[in-house]
């Protein structure tokens, strides 16, 4: 996701008309090719029987990540295990989360990875906080089956 970042400076760089060394930005990867790190993420939250695992594709509409991952748990316990799932096993691969919130309330704990966020709700806060609505203009990315469990995953595109 370097790559992303590097394109969101380059068009904030204001275009000079006219100029003939301007190139074209580089294009953004399809929908549906995600990091490998996020993609560790959503096994790894799967492995802990996340729930309606969702990600949404911010890179057109917020500046300070590309991607949420959301996902639930039944209860506390599930709650900080999928968490510690995602934090254990993102470490191992060498990158460890810039920040952890929330963790011993487990209602809403918040892992941020910089360019992606990982979300992990209990049922009740999820729907109070609803950011699948909230965020209702990003993309949701389809998750191939492997990258998910296949009970109470959300696998459908919505633009």
């Amino acid at each position: 996701m370097k790559h992303n970042s590097t394109v969101k400076e380059q068009s904030l760089q204001p275009a000079i008309s006219g100029s003939p060394q301007l190139k074209p930005l580089a294009v953004e990867p399809p929908v549906g090719e995600i990091d490998e790190r996020l993609k560790t993420a959503i096994h790894a939250a799967s492995e802990k029987k996340g729930l309606d695992i969702v990600v949404l594709d911010l890179r057109e509409i917020a500046s300070f990540t590309d991607y949420f991952l959301i996902v639930s748990g039944t209860n506390e316990r599930q709650v900080q295990a999928i968490s510690d799932g995602v934090v254990d096993t993102l470490k191992k691969a060498g990158s460890p989360a810039a920040r952890v919130e929330g963790y011993k309330t487990a209602e809403w704990i918040l892992l941020d990875y910089g360019d992606f966020v990982v979300h992990v709700f209990d049922d009740k806060a999820r729907k109070f906080y609803d950011l699948e609505r909230l965020w209702r203009e990003s993309r949701r990315i389809e998750l191939p089956a492997d990258l998910s469990n296949d009970v109470g995953s959300s696998l459908r595109t919505e633009s």
